[in-house]
């Protein structure tokens, strides 16, 4: 009772008060779910749901601030000092005939049968907080302690009613650190569980997709989807990496390599999609060279940056993170050396532009570390670029025409220019010009080197 009442303590003061509100009124109030599971892991609750013996019209009018916000389905959302507060009553459910909603519930009394309707053991324990009664009909605490995910009940069932339940025991299994039970794996592979779970839209799957990147290791999560199948149906071009042998750069073959990338990277969730696709093109472009007696892939950023887009536009990610991600695949390869000019580290920069520098330094330092060799040299080479190119940024380093000492307009005028794409072509070429020698970005030397450019047009053209 000693670890009960801590758990308690922790138990926030609306909360508490709302279970004591139903208890007032001849009802019972539990808090239920990921909550309860954080609580007793020592974790930090996020969303704190209450599920009660209470129907929604009653709860409805013990509390002043209430929203409807799904009747049909038992639930409430109270509103508290502004915090919204879901609470649902007990309940059962009928046939999942779209293999993701009950197609019908029925409201119980009892907490035990409202708990058997949930996905796994861990997620299926209540805590009266009034009384500190735990309620744990199948075993959650015991799954806890040997760090299981296990599905309520028969794990066949499970999956047949609801696919996204393989996607969540995946990330459950990487964001808790935890081993899939056997039995449940099984079941996630079965064919009728994959049936159901190709009924999950992309959107979904893509959601579950960026929960499991805030994972210690998302690897987890995505080898958990290979080996059920699941990602032979979100994507299959992934797959194509397992078994493939890269070059003697590398330790791994491509699939092994981008875990190891994926769960080197910072865990910022974009990013690490970026991880994970960063190679998808290696299996298509690689070739064998008699020369070197060794495997290339030449143009696979090029390819995988198409290929990504093809990805992330099947899982409806929106088309500001699809071209980000697609742009970090692109432009993953940083071979930089010393050699480098400032005006080639001024290039690169406007090439992946300084916004995207960032995570290419942080996705390329990923890349290196996943090769499973020493990584020493090119790390520090990507933190020598970063240094170079944030030293230049800073410096003012000129990138674009908005950074020209001069306008299209004041070409036009001073060198009896004609509107026509050609100010833009002599604007491009002045960048160029300021990118080799940033001292010519001053406005008389920009028109004479404009007058130049534009008299040489004019001669091409005859």
């Amino acid at each position: 009772m000693e670890g009960v009442a801590h758990l308690i303590e922790k138990v926030p003061e609306d909360v508490l008060g709302i279970c004591r509100r139903l208890r007032e009124n001849g009802k019972r109030g539990w808090i239920v779910g990921g909550c309860v599971r954080d609580l007793l892991r020592g974790q930090p609750a996020k969303d704190w749901d209450v599920a009660t013996d209470a129907r929604p019209e009653e709860v409805m009018r013990m509390f002043r601030k209430v929203i409807p916000t799904g009747l049909q389905h038992g639930t409430v959302t109270v509103l508290l000092r502004g915090v919204h507060y879901e609470i649902t009553t007990l309940r059962g459910e009928g046939a999942y005939s779209d293999g993701r909603r009950p197609d019908s519930v029925e409201f119980v009394d009892d907490i035990s049968a409202d708990l058997a309707r949930r996905d796994f053991t861990v997620n299926a324990i209540a805590l009266d907080p009034v009384d500190g009664h735990v309620i744990d009909p199948f075993g959650g605490e015991r799954d806890l302690d040997a760090r299981v995910v296990r599905a309520v009940g028969d794990p066949r069932e499970r999956f047949g009613e609801d696919g996204l339940r393989i996607l969540r025991a995946a990330r459950f299994s990487a964001t808790l650190g935890f081993a899939i039970d056997p039995d449940t794996e099984r079941a996630m592979g079965e064919p009728r569980s994959l049936v159901t779970f190709r009924r999950v839209s992309a959107e979904r799957v893509r959601d579950e997709w960026l929960k499991s990147m805030r994972a210690p290791r998302p690897s987890v999560a995505f080898e958990a989807m290979r080996r059920t199948g699941v990602l032979e149906i979100t994507c299959p071009e992934l797959l194509e990496a397992v078994g493939c042998t890269q070059n003697k750069w590398h330790a791994f073959d491509v699939w092994g390599h981008v875990m190891a990338s994926l769960d080197a990277s910072e865990p910022a969730p974009l990013l690490r999609v970026a991880a994970l696709l960063h190679d998808i093109a290696k299996p298509r472009t690689r070739a064998f060279s008699e020369k070197t007696g060794d495997y290339t892939f030449y143009d696979h950023e090029k390819i995988g940056a198409e290929m990504a887009t093809d990805i992330l536009g099947r899982l409806r990610f929106s088309n500001d993170e699809r071209d980000r991600i697609a742009a970090l695949v692109r432009h993953h390869l940083l071979c930089y050396d010393e050699g480098w000019t400032d005006a080639a580290v001024r290039r690169w920069i406007r090439r992946v532009t300084p916004d995207l520098a960032p995570d290419l330094y942080a996705l390329a330092l990923s890349d290196v570390r996943g090769k499973g060799r020493d990584p020493a040299d090119e790390v520090q080479a990507i933190e020598r670029l970063r240094e170079r190119a944030t030293d230049l940024l800073a410096a003012g380093a000129p990138l674009g025409t908005k950074d020209l000492k001069i306008r299209g307009n004041e070409l036009m005028k001073e060198l009896a220019i004609p509107p026509g794409p050609v100010v833009g072509e002599i604007l491009a070429a002045l960048v160029e010009v300021v990118t080799d020698d940033p001292a010519e970005n001053e406005r008389g030397r920009l028109l004479v080197a404009a007058r130049r450019l534009y008299d040489e047009r004019r001669k091409s053209d005859g």
